[in-house]
């Protein structure tokens, strides 16, 4: 094999290899916890360029869990199906890594605590009063709550989000 297309090939598996690395970087539960669906939320996100507020709807497919993210005039930021333990693109949105680590952390945050130990990896996280942490691999989550319906998330990248389960919403 000529030297150029093994150097390619190099590249091309290199590049294969970071992606897919990059796609495993936000953590799963091993289970998913017991949730009351469809959910509507509330998100403000607050961060250095200012407050941004979204919707967030939680439903329940065949199978999967599908987050979408909308903007105020219900425009999707993001569409996601949560499957067999990986993430799926839903629709033609791009890729969207920040959204998809607000669900994953979201579904942390609504893990019911007696189910925390069944679905999120041992070690990785700790509860203590109403503040919740996670951290495992680049993850580092923190949730605290005012109650079920209404907590705040710090995501390792000093994000922070708070949400709010809409009236008329299950739980």
């Amino acid at each position: 094999m000529p030297s150029r297309l093994r150097l390619r090939l190099a590249a091309v598996v290199a590049v294969v290899l970071l992606l897919a690395a990059c796609a495993q970087r936000t953590p799963l539960p091993a289970a998913l916890p017991t949730l009351v669906l469809p959910q509507q939320w509330h998100v403000q996100q607050h961060g250095v360029n200012g407050e941004q507020d979204w919707l967030l709807v939680i439903q329940q497919e065949p199978n999967a869990l599908r987050w979408s993210l909308f903007d105020p005039l219900g425009v999707p930021l993001a569409r996601q199906l949560l499957r067999d333990g990986a993430w799926q693109h839903d629709g033609l949105l791009p890729p969207n890594p920040q959204a998809r680590e607000l669900f994953a952390a979201h579904l942390f945050a609504l893990t019911p605590h007696a189910e925390l130990a069944r679905a999120w990896p041992a070690g990785s996280w700790q509860s203590e009063g109403p503040v919740r942490r996670l951290q495992h691999g680049q993850a580092r989550w923190q949730v605290r709550y005012q109650n079920d319906r209404h907590f705040t998330l710090w995501l390792g990248d000093d994000s922070r989000y708070l949400l709010r389960l809409l009236q008329g919403a299950a739980p």
